[in-house]
């Protein structure tokens, strides 16, 4: 097997393993944010089940927030820099002045080794600046989320029901 052959095997094993844990741990966040519900009041599974979906139309109409739907992702923020293309920006720009200097291969070797690293700083705030947009998103969620649960289940207990 060639090294790109286990380079390409290791990613996709990685991606898989990445997926699988993304899904079971939506599983279990979507399970735990389920209220649990008791009829108090004798009320039959049938009823039940009724004033669950009366409660949903309800709380999604007060909060305009649909459990139901799957979150959806904005964009994220234009990634920027990058080593190579900061490296390559460096050298042409070293290599002009260099020309002018009277020497092109030094003025570029140096323009690509700063234009390297200030696109790989540009790059790392970038990276940076996504994760706190993902993180921003998931927050908002979560907080529809919860106000969503608040007046569902203050529907269901005005009509009877313990929730916890």
């Amino acid at each position: 097997m060639t090294g790109i052959n286990i380079l390409t095997r290791n990613t996709v094993s990685g991606v898989v393993a990445a997926l699988i844990f993304t899904a079971f741990s939506a599983g279990s966040v979507r399970a735990a944010a389920e209220p649990i519900v008791f009829p108090s009041q004798g009320q039959s599974d049938q009823q039940m089940e009724q004033d669950k979906f009366n409660c949903y139309q309800w709380a999604k109409g007060q909060t305009s927030f649909d459990p139901m739907q799957a979150p959806t992702a904005a964009a994220p923020p234009e990634k920027k820099g990058g080593v190579l293309r900061g490296a390559a920006g460096g050298a042409l720009a070293g290599a002009a002045v260099g020309a002018i200097a009277g020497d092109a291969g030094t003025g570029a070797a140096i323009g690509a080794a700063s234009g390297g690293m200030i696109g790989g700083a540009r790059r790392h705030r970038s990276d940076q600046a996504q994760q706190e947009a993902a993180q921003q998103q998931a927050a908002g969620y979560e907080q529809q989320r919860a106000t969503y649960n608040r007046a569902w289940s203050a529907c269901m207990e005005g009509k009877g029901y313990t929730v916890k």
